[in-house]
């Protein structure tokens, strides 16, 4: 073995090549409260945009997944959940996971330590009062952490799906890290919302459809996690809903993928592979500060 080596397969479950998660980010009109919370708007265009999700995303998403036999893992943030109380409870009742998104997802960057917790404690408890049931995982606005925030979720024994330092299940800071990528997530795709703000068209189904079943088998071929993430309001419409079909067609029909939950994944690697790829995260100094710097 040397610094080159390829590192050993993850030992996925029952022999299998790989692993399939299919995720939602139930962001519905979250992302636009707290994006307009200081003045909030008299313009309805952006906010029935994101309505459309809970609408009529999330019940064409959920009959996806049933026609394919497939669970999946939904982050909903608490106000989204508090505004369409039927949202939890249906997804438990149909097997899925229901994970927590933030309260209003809030941007890390734009919350305080103690505000973050207060988030976090209240999401935990509007889910438990709608479900009876204490989720288990979390999975950050945006996709970014902190090292409080890893410690909070190591506090409340939260597995986290947000950040994507390797591709697959693994720890940071003792905390089950199930990696997610922006390469197979649709809104850096499709995400459209008019007004001038954007920053190009979205693409076709086509070419994204293309690009994840080259996921698909990259997957396969090197034994990592597919964790796809979709969001309501955007792969809720009908063409992308139809190309999700096809996808999961190919997932299906696979019988050397195995097609988890987060949870479940994050539940296999604390029984089966706790001690592989233990992670510490760190930070490295400003460039200002190392010795070289003194004569430049």
């Amino acid at each position: 073995m040397t610094a080159l080596s390829p590192e050993p397969a993850y030992p996925w479950p029952q022999g299998k090549a790989s692993a399939f998660c299919f995720s939602v980010d139930v962001d519905a009109h979250a992302p636009w409260l707290w994006a307009n919370r200081a003045d909030m708007p008299r313009l309805l265009g952006h906010h029935e945009q994101r309505s459309f999700g809970p609408r009529i995303g999330i019940p064409r998403i959920a009959a996806l997944l049933a026609a394919h036999g497939i669970k999946g893992s939904f982050f909903v943030p608490a106000i989204v959940a508090e505004t369409h109380p039927w949202m939890l409870p249906a997804l438990v009742d149909a097997g899925h996971e229901v994970g927590l998104h933030g309260y209003f997802h809030e941007l890390v960057a734009q919350v305080s330590d103690d505000q973050f917790t207060h988030f976090l404690e209240g999401a935990i408890g509007l889910f438990q009062a709608q479900t009876g049931q204490t989720p288990r995982g979390f999975r950050s606005p945006a996709w970014e952490m902190t090292p409080y925030m890893l410690a909070e979720c190591r506090r409340l024994d939260l597995y986290d799906s947000s950040l994507m330092g390797l591709e697959t299940p693994h720890s940071v800071d003792g905390v089950t890290q199930i990696p997610v990528s922006w390469s197979t997530d649709d809104a850096i795709f499709f995400k459209f919302l008019g007004g001038g703000g954007d920053m190009g068209p979205p693409l076709g189904t086509d070419a994204v459809y293309r690009a994840w079943t080259e996921e698909l088998q990259a997957s396969r071929r090197y034994g990592t996690l597919m964790m796809l993430t979709v969001h309501d309001w955007i792969s809720g419409k009908a063409v992308r809903a139809q190309m999700l079909d096809k996808l999961l067609g190919h997932v299906t029909a696979s019988p050397d993928i195995w097609i988890a939950t987060a949870g479940e994944l994050a539940a296999y690697h604390r029984a089966h592979a706790p001690e592989r790829d233990a992670l510490t995260a760190s930070l490295p100094e400003s460039p200002l500060k190392h010795p070289a710097w003194k004569d430049a």
